[in-house]
């Protein structure tokens, strides 16, 4: 049973950084790609960013190109996104999901990320 863990959301100041983690469970992390999608208030679904199977190949929506990156640890079946200058905008739910910015699929909770002062 596919499953995924996100952790490390929170509330954080406008400028301010925060660390995403997803931990996988339940199928071969090593050989899929992996993305972060993310849901605004009131508004659909927004992918983020996506890591190749082997970590050397990563995409970014142009909302975040120069403030997120996504990295993964293979041996720790885990998944990571590092925000650096968020802002109000990036206020959402954070999802990460199996696959690649044209296919991908959400099996966790999500971590509720809120910027604000």
């Amino acid at each position: 049973q596919v499953q995924l863990v996100e952790s490390g959301g929170g509330l954080v100041q406008p400028g301010g950084s925060l660390r995403l983690s997803c931990a996988a469970f339940g199928f071969t992390f090593s050989m899929h790609a992996m993305s972060w999608v993310r849901q605004a208030p009131g508004k659909g679904l927004e992918w983020v960013s996506h890591i190749n199977s082997g970590g050397g190949s990563t995409g970014y929506a142009d909302s975040v190109k120069g403030r997120f990156t996504i990295s993964r640890d293979n041996a720790k079946n885990t998944l990571y996104l590092q925000m650096n200058s968020l802002k109000p905008e990036d206020t959402a739910v954070y999802f990460c999901a199996r696959g690649d910015y044209i296919d991908y699929e959400i099996y966790g909770q999500g971590t509720q990320v809120t910027v604000s002062s």
